[in-house]
């Protein structure tokens, strides 16, 4: 992670030094040139600066970094765990449900794309992997895949169960669906 130069921005500011100039010495943007510039006029902070002032230090008084997620209620991931083992369970539907409790509850909930992060973080800290080595052509998995299809036959309007099957050959992921 690169840090910006908080204080070398304002020195070489003091010295009218160009943006340009600046950016290119301190290794960032002109974006960030200026929002710091605009940023210590505002709160009238100029070079010199104290030496206790250090990029940190100047970073936290010009730019504060907000709570995030602190008052925002975290979801229930347990349930969330079960709930998506279900047919025809989305991250989607759980997010609307949560979404609603919270606004009932008077809380304040996360965005969609939050509440899919704590999730996949939840998801990530039970996920084991084993690489297990196989050779080509000896093995495959079979298995019927999903609920059963309904064909209605345009002859006699007879509606007839169909069922999808998957094999993968386990080497080269191959698969096959009749």
């Amino acid at each position: 992670m690169i840090m910006t130069k908080y204080r070398e921005n304002l020195r070489l500011k003091s010295l009218n030094f160009s943006e340009r100039n600046t950016a290119l010495s301190c290794s960032c943007s002109r974006n960030t040139i200026a929002k710091v510039v605009k940023r210590a006029n505002e709160l009238d902070i100029q070079w010199p600066l104290n030496e206790t002032m250090t990029d940190t230090a100047l970073e936290e008084t010009m730019f504060p970094k907000e709570k995030g997620n602190a008052n925002k209620r975290i979801p229930d991931l347990p349930y969330i765990r079960k709930e998506l083992l279900k047919n025809g369970v989305s991250k989607k539907l759980l997010w609307t449900e949560y979404m609603e409790n919270c606004r009932l509850n008077g809380e304040e909930p996360l965005m969609y794309s939050q509440f899919c992060y704590y999730i996949q973080q939840d998801e990530q800290k039970r996920h084991a992997t084993m690489h297990i080595n196989r050779k080509s052509g000896e093995q495959a998995e079979v298995d019927w895949a999903g609920d059963s299809a309904h064909i209605m036959d345009s002859d006699t309007g007879e509606v007839i169960k169909a069922y999808i099957f998957v094999g993968v050959m386990d080497y080269s992921q191959y698969a096959y669906v009749v």
